[in-house]
């Protein structure tokens, strides 16, 4: 039987978050997610989708002209077969990135391939899901991978920063991001969640000299942020 996974979108963008904010990048949305964060921008991909063969999925994102691909979710961890995915795409010469959240063991029990770049998103407690972070991921982090925070206030602000220092991730990591929450509308699985000034938050960093790098969505200033496919 051809390997499946259950997919919710393909589509070619411009990355908005990470360190490659601004180059075009191929996104591959999985179905699926274990989390219900207040700010969830994707609550569309917890149960929509499709089953597709990897090898369907892969010749789409290869007929595309872009060598960057990223993963996402949904929580794309929780597909196992997503790792025969993204090795297909390395053998074909492409980067490729994985959005996942610190809820999930980003070694995949060792079937992540090496050379994929992991983005990890540690979830602070206004997402609502902080005690769902499993540490053990820490060490689990390379030098080519980036983490991510999303802040909803200067509680979150301050969590962030003490478990950056805590867990001595500007070393351990290719980047530390750190973005302010875009305003959410409550959803029919999340809360919802009202929007951090970008100010707010690049005011907070400059005065804490914090060896971090802000982010903003890019996406959502260049689009509508509800539209999807972009």
């Amino acid at each position: 039987m051809a390997e499946t996974l259950r997919i919710n979108e393909v589509f070619f963008s411009i990355q908005g978050e990470s360190t490659r904010a601004g180059v075009p990048c191929v996104f591959v949305r999985l179905t699926g997610c274990h989390l219900r964060c207040r700010y969830c921008d994707t609550e569309y991909a917890f149960k929509e989708g499709q089953t597709r063969t990897i090898d369907d999925i892969a010749a789409e994102v290869l007929a595309f002209p872009c060598e960057l691909v990223e993963v996402t979710g949904g929580e794309p961890l929780l597909q196992d077969r997503v790792h025969d995915l993204m090795r297909r795409l390395l053998d074909a010469g492409r980067t490729v990135l994985i959005e996942t959240s610190g809820a999930c063991d980003i070694d995949a029990g060792g079937l992540c391939d090496p050379r994929v770049i992991r983005i990890m998103d540690i979830k602070t407690p206004g997402s609502g899901e902080h005690e769902r972070n499993d540490l053990a991921n820490i060490p689990r982090l390379r030098a080519s991978d980036e983490v991510k925070f999303v802040i909803c206030d200067r509680a979150d602000y301050e969590w962030a920063k003490a478990f950056i220092v805590d867990h001595d991730l500007v070393d351990r990591v290719h980047a530390v991001l750190m973005g302010p929450v875009f305003e959410q509308p409550a959803g029919l699985e999340i809360l919802g969640q009202a929007g951090l000034p970008m100010r707010h938050l690049a005011e907070w960093i400059i005065e804490d000299g914090l060896p971090v790098r802000m982010q903003a969505q890019l996406h959502k200033f260049i689009w509508d942020p509800a539209m999807r496919g972009v």
